[in-house]
């Protein structure tokens, strides 16, 4: 029930082009119906790297037009990570700047090494967060510290990024250099045996109502809550329960 989707482009340190963008889309895409799906982890298989954000070489050599483009398409394929049904996690056992973050940020939860490093760092570059980092940052970490680290550009460790609330969990680094990974993987696990309905509409009721008012938030809740009532999983929930028995969840 664990999928991880790896980015491999090591020649550019998992640099984000046209290409990688349409890989990750169409990856992202046939997940989004597989009832299988428990958790997905984002992770990076290049030692030392996340994602290094867009792949400006590739940048340099657009269009004004195509750039517009371009940004588009990277929101676009974020978006549709963050709306994901089930819950994702960005292991980040490297560098995630720019565009690797805005990836990370679009994630449920963010879990990194203590040496990985983290930034919004578009302003040195004369342009702004565009695929979701001027939005998501606010509300992962207050307004006013989101500013202060797009205003400044500023890249912090593991340790400054969970404090800041940027990530859930800060690990030491492995020999192996996935620490993160690994974090992640456990996690995952602690969330397989839950109900997969249960699992989607709770992240559905969170993601809603965090958008609105607690008054609307509550009746968000309630019409989700009312989606676990007559699924087969929360009859068997109740029987396991009765029985003293793991549950034995299909997703119904």
């Amino acid at each position: 029930g664990i999928v991880v989707l790896g980015l491999n482009r090591s020649h550019a340190k998992n640099a984000l082009n046209k290409n990688l963008l349409k890989m990750m889309s169409k990856a992202v895409d046939a997940l989004k119906s597989d009832k299988k799906v428990r958790t997905v982890i984002f992770r990076s298989e290049v030692p030392g790297i996340f994602c290094a954000g867009a792949d400006l070489k590739e940048r340099a050599k657009m269009h004004s037009s195509e750039v517009s483009s371009f940004v588009s398409k990277a929101r676009a394929t974020i978006n549709e990570m963050a709306n994901l049904p089930v819950p994702t996690i960005a292991a980040i056992d490297g560098a995630a700047l720019g565009g690797g973050l805005e990836l990370a940020l679009a994630c449920d939860i963010r879990v990194a090494a203590s040496s990985a490093k983290m930034g919004l760092v578009e302003t040195k570059l004369a342009i702004i967060p565009g695929a979701g980092g001027t939005q998501r940052l606010p509300r992962t970490i207050g307004v006013s510290l989101a500013k202060e680290l797009i205003f400044s550009a500023r890249i912090v460790d593991g340790e400054e990024a969970k404090s800041i609330g940027l990530i859930s969990h800060v690990v030491e680094q492995n020999e192996a250099g996935d620490a993160a990974y690994r974090r992640a993987l456990a996690l995952a696990r602690e969330f397989l045996p839950q109900g997969p309905v249960a699992m989607r509409v709770a992240k559905l009721a969170i993601n809603q109502g965090m958008e609105v008012d607690l008054v609307t938030g509550l009746a968000i809740e309630e019409a989700c809550y009312a989606q676990t009532i007559p699924t087969k999983d929360r009859i068997e929930g109740l029987l396991a329960f009765k029985e003293k028995r793991p549950p034995r969840y299909k997703g119904e």
